[in-house]
């Protein structure tokens, strides 16, 4: 099982309640896209809601083909309206 600790930024620490959490992640989440399947899965609030979302691993902005690996940092982004 992989470790890591994921946080949350803007609406999307709204919708999932928390800033910051540790999550254990099954086998079969290896890469980004992986991630973001079981993220919905763990928190229903965002499911469909992540479409524009940006994810970073260890402050480096990842693709979905990028791996996942044990004690990784990783960063939920989502799109910030400024003016």
């Amino acid at each position: 099982m992989t470790n890591v600790r994921v946080l949350y930024f803007a609406a999307v620490r709204d919708l999932v309640g928390c800033v910051e959490e540790a999550v254990d992640l099954p086998e079969s989440v290896r890469r980004v896209d992986d991630f973001v399947r079981y993220l919905q899965e763990l928190h229903p609030a965002l499911a469909g809601r992540l479409g524009g979302v940006r994810f970073a691993v260890n402050e480096s902005f990842a693709e979905g083909f990028d791996e996942i690996r044990d004690n990784d940092v990783i960063a939920v982004i989502p799109p910030v309206a400024g003016g």
